[in-house]
């Protein structure tokens, strides 16, 4: 007997709803729908499809996809309750005979939401270019309603419930907030010694879990009249500026003072070094430190013979007695170059001319000093010399 396909499929339900948390991993399994086929064989093997359709102009496919064999519904994207709280569409089931046999049903997909959003402050404004104060005469009673804080949460539920507490104020035995209307009011007489300038900071925190809070500064003036609050809060909005200002001067001068400091260290250690390298010097060398000779601008050593430009005959006269030494100076040699021979003595042509030039009129006393050298009476020496540079020779 062959079996004939006069059965659909048939669902285990009529309709399917299924929930799924925002901020989900796309593909994951979301739900499962079950339909069974009374008919044999491949009759009754049921396949499963998604109908098309949209939701606001998206089709549904960019939502979810089903498993054809399995039934097994996936997230293809993931979901922002903000965005998308809810949607539906319909799933065919389809069996295998020919011509096949369908059915289908509908499935809602609900968004659950996650504390994934923080409190939004709504008033007062935070502005960082202007100064925004709540007046508050000093003759206020008790109980006075100096502003009130206002915010929203876009997530729902206990996640959107919202709770105000006092974080820190500038005299905290003045003000109080209320926890659940967010109204700043005082608690007690203002008094004369109260200041001017009351800064509060207010907390803003949801109930969900883990919970997401949010803050608000609230600017105060305690004044009667226009012009104390005007003196009073003129420099309220530089108060940030100068203190930024004040940071940026600290910090170059901090800069300069350590470059200072570290320029002055570097010099000493230099100093030190040079005297300590010029101190071993002079131990190494034992005190015999070459000489490297100086000769004037008009001085020229021609070939390392050690001659001068011009030539001047002395005669020298000395005895025991340094206070008797005589001086003869003669007049200028007519030779303009006189050089020494590897003896360091005249040449003998030379010396006969230089002897010859001394005129015995011209004599001249010698310096009186104690410490000239004596010699033997009746030594002669010839001295030629320009300027600070005198050659002698016996």
């Amino acid at each position: 007997m062959t079996d004939v396909n006069d059965n659909a499929p048939v669902f285990e339900k009529s309709s399917y709803e299924a929930s799924v948390l925002e901020n989900n991993t796309p593909g994951l399994s979301i739900y499962t729908v079950t339909a069974r086929d009374a008919d044999w064989n491949q009759n009754a093997r049921v396949s499963y499809i998604l109908e098309d359709s949209s939701d606001n102009g998206v089709p549904m496919s960019s939502y979810v996809s089903v498993n054809a064999e399995s039934g097994v519904i996936h997230a293809v994207r993931s979901f922002d309750y903000e965005q998308i709280k809810d949607f539906a569409f319909h799933i065919k089931a389809q069996d295998g005979g020919s011509p096949p046999l369908t059915s289908s049903v509908s499935v809602k997909i609900v968004i659950q939401d996650q504390n994934d959003n923080s409190p939004q402050i709504l008033y007062p404004v935070q502005s960082s270019g202007s100064l925004v104060a709540e007046i508050v005469p000093r003759s206020a009673d008790v109980g006075y309603l100096v502003t009130k804080v206002v915010a929203i949460d876009v997530d729902s539920g206990q996640n959107a419930w919202l709770s105000y507490k006092l974080q820190k104020a500038t005299d905290r035995a003045l003000f109080e907030v209320g926890a659940q209307n967010g109204e700043i009011r005082t608690i007690r007489q203002i008094t004369d010694k109260d200041a001017v300038k009351q800064k509060l900071a207010v907390v803003v925190e949801d109930n969900g879990q883990p919970s997401r809070s949010a803050t608000v500064n609230v600017n105060v003036a305690l004044a009667d009249g226009f012009p104390e609050l005007l003196s009073e809060f003129s420099d309220f909005t530089h108060d940030k500026e100068y203190n930024d200002n004040l940071t940026f001067y600290l910090v170059l001068a901090l800069a300069v003072v350590s470059f200072l400091f570290i320029v002055s260290i570097i010099a000493i250690l230099s100093v030190k070094c040079y005297r300590w390298r010029r101190e071993r010097m002079l131990y190494k060398s034992n005190g015999n430190l070459p000489v490297i000779p100086y000769y004037p601008p008009l001085y020229a050593d021609v070939g390392g013979t050690g001659t001068l430009q011009h030539v001047y005959n002395y005669e020298v006269c000395r005895t025991t007695d340094s206070r008797k030494s005589d001086l003869k100076y003669g007049r200028a040699c007519s030779q303009s170059i006189i050089s020494l021979d590897n003896s360091g003595t005249l040449p003998h042509v030379q010396r006969e001319n230089l002897m010859s030039d001394f005129d015995d009129t011209t004599t001249l006393k010698a310096l009186n000093t104690e410490h000239n050298t004596c010699v033997t009476e009746g030594e002669r020496y010839i001295v030629y010399a320009e300027n600070t540079m005198i050659y002698a020779f016996i």
